[in-house]
């Protein structure tokens, strides 16, 4: 921000985050440093025998190849996982990592099951603005000011490496009307789990709490039979691209 680096809920809360972005300082990400990565590592082997590291989707970052690379020249004891996925479905794969190594399962058999199951996820987001997209150069400004004009909610989606356009809503209304079908879509016809008793469902949103509570509770009406669908803010290392308002379904098999 503004030229000094900061790491997201270490140095940087949520609500400074979102202060600094209305403010318009010039926001940008970063991969760590590899001297950052294998320092943290290096101190976690002094207590334990191994490390499953699980990077954000190489789709979108260069840090997951960064840190294959870097794995090298630790003998098998560091296992970087590569299944493609960001934020609430990244989290997801770190509590499905926690769950195994108390099985018993060791961080090369752990990393096998997250890569076989990589496509096991979507994210659909809603946007509030095409501001952020416009600075960064993901879309034309003329694309923007169009959006901007027609008051559209573009949604887009994540399944793999890739962000991609999905569908494009008039309001927010319709905007989640097009992430729940597209999310019953995917429960029906890619889980075959149609009541999402085996998939986690989970929201998330850019400085969107109570939209994202009203979505949440959408969703436990019509899933009553899935687990705790859990709320949290989006990545800011996401949110720095998207900007305020944004809401999100995400799934994971």
């Amino acid at each position: 921000i503004n030229g000094a680096t900061y790491e997201e809920d270490i140095n940087l809360t949520q609500a400074e985050f979102y202060d600094r972005l209305k403010e318009g300082a010039e926001i940008s990400t970063s991969q760590p440093s590899p001297e950052t990565v294998t320092s943290m590592w290096d101190r976690v082997l002094e207590e334990y025998d191994q490390i499953v590291h699980i990077p954000m989707s190489s789709g979108l970052s260069g840090t997951c190849q960064t840190a294959i690379m870097l794995a090298e020249d630790y003998d098998g004891r560091v296992q970087v996982v590569n299944n493609q996925r960001i934020s609430v479905t990244q989290r997801q794969s770190a509590m499905d990592a926690m769950e195994m190594a108390a099985a018993g399962m060791d961080a090369a058999a752990i990393r096998e099951v997250l890569e076989r199951v990589k496509m096991e996820s979507s994210i659909y987001i809603m946007l509030d603005t095409l501001k952020y997209l416009k600075q960064g150069g993901r879309i034309t400004p003329a694309a923007a000011a169009l959006g901007t004009l027609l008051r559209l909610k573009p949604v887009l989606q994540i399944q793999g490496e890739k962000l991609d356009a999905f569908s494009k809503a008039r309001n927010m209304k319709q905007a989640k009307s097009v992430m729940i079908t597209a999310i019953t879509r995917d429960l029906e016809n890619r889980y075959n789990d149609p009541e999402a008793e085996h998939t986690w469902l989970e929201v998330a949103h850019t400085c969107n709490q109570e939209a994202a509570e009203e979505l949440a509770a959408e969703l436990r009406a019509l899933y009553p039979k899935t687990k705790e669908i859990r709320i949290d803010p989006l990545s800011l290392s996401v949110a720095c691209h998207i900007g305020e308002g944004a809401l999100a379904i995400a799934c994971s098999k």
